[in-house]
């Protein structure tokens, strides 16, 4: 069976969407692209030799970029989550995928980038102590997650003190 591929559904800005991410994250490249053509124009309304879908990836994760019209919209039921190995890589992916989106609409390490796609930012570090066996330890993480936009595992582990 080959690996999995998600279609993130755009209006338009399936090229500058995939350039915008392949710019952000090592190990990623962008594929082959479909035009759309005259046929089924019926259907799609897009212009003969207009963009309709670019394929990349990302870190081994395959993903395709469809200019689909504006139908359906991106919303919070499905997100992309980035385990991050530090504070700084956190920082980092925070700092990039919010640059023109809306890093204040969630909290929990969420935001959503400039095209409406949801992302959680998530140190691996503070997943390790919020499904700590200690009991204690885990719930007061809990309620400290909920306290959070940007997750930060420094701050975390302070408040645990």
């Amino acid at each position: 069976m080959k690996p999995m591929t998600t279609c993130l559904w755009f209006d338009v800005e399936a090229e500058e969407a995939v350039q915008f991410y392949t710019s952000i994250f090592p190990n990623s490249s962008a594929g082959r692209i479909v035009r759309y053509t005259k046929d089924g124009f019926e259907f799609h309304g897009k212009p003969e030799g207009s963009i309709c879908t670019i394929e990349f990836e990302i870190n081994g994760a395959q993903f395709i970029a469809l200019n689909g019209g504006n139908v359906f919209k991106f919303n919070e039921a499905v997100s992309l989550i980035i385990n991050c190995d530090s504070q700084d890589e956190t920082d980092y992916y925070w700092e990039k995928l919010s640059e023109g989106g809306d890093p204040g609409a969630q909290q929990c390490g969420w935001l959503k980038d400039k095209y409406g796609v949801s992302w959680q930012i998530v140190p691996v570090e503070f997943t390790d102590i919020i499904s700590s066996t200690d009991k204690t330890i885990a719930e007061k993480a809990m309620k400290i997650l909920f306290t959070m936009k940007k997750l930060d595992v420094n701050e975390l582990k302070k408040a645990l003190i």
